[in-house]
């Protein structure tokens, strides 16, 4: 055998063979079952993802009531975010920057600048209104 000083050694992992190169003789034997071959996988996921897959409820915001529509008290006016409509007279805001109608029946108006209701005057023939002066009239007799 040559010295150490004229030797070349190469070590090559070639398909679970370890080739050791010692001049031009090529010796090989196979790799100790115990060699380790772990493949770790990456901790992160990868490109692709999607972490916001949930789905939300529609925010269903907007005019709920038209110019020139009826208003019942409490019905909601218009759902908003922010103060995109003002409140004017006989509509309230809501925490949530709903305009809702007041204690009146009317009819709802727009403006430039803010959202009320009008009093809507009453039909003359209406039931509402025959049976509203009734019971007046019975108030009447009874105090005279």
């Amino acid at each position: 055998m040559a010295t150490s000083a004229s030797m070349t050694a190469a070590f090559n992992l070639i398909g679970g063979d370890l080739a050791v190169s010692i001049g031009a003789p090529k010796l090989s034997f196979p790799c100790p079952s115990s060699f380790p071959h772990t493949i770790e996988s990456a901790h992160k996921k990868g490109a692709g993802s999607t972490k916001n897959v949930r789905d939300s409820h529609e925010q269903r915001l907007g005019v709920k009531i038209y110019d020139d529509q009826a208003a019942k008290p409490g019905a909601i006016i218009v759902r908003q975010r922010g103060t995109e409509f003002h409140p004017g007279k006989n509509v309230g805001l809501g925490k949530d920057y709903i305009i809702f109608s007041l204690i009146i029946n009317g009819l709802v108006k727009f403006e430039k600048i803010s959202v009320y209701t009008q009093v809507k005057p009453e039909k003359t023939n209406s039931h509402r209104v025959g049976m509203r002066e009734y019971f007046r009239l019975q108030r009447e007799r009874n105090k005279a």
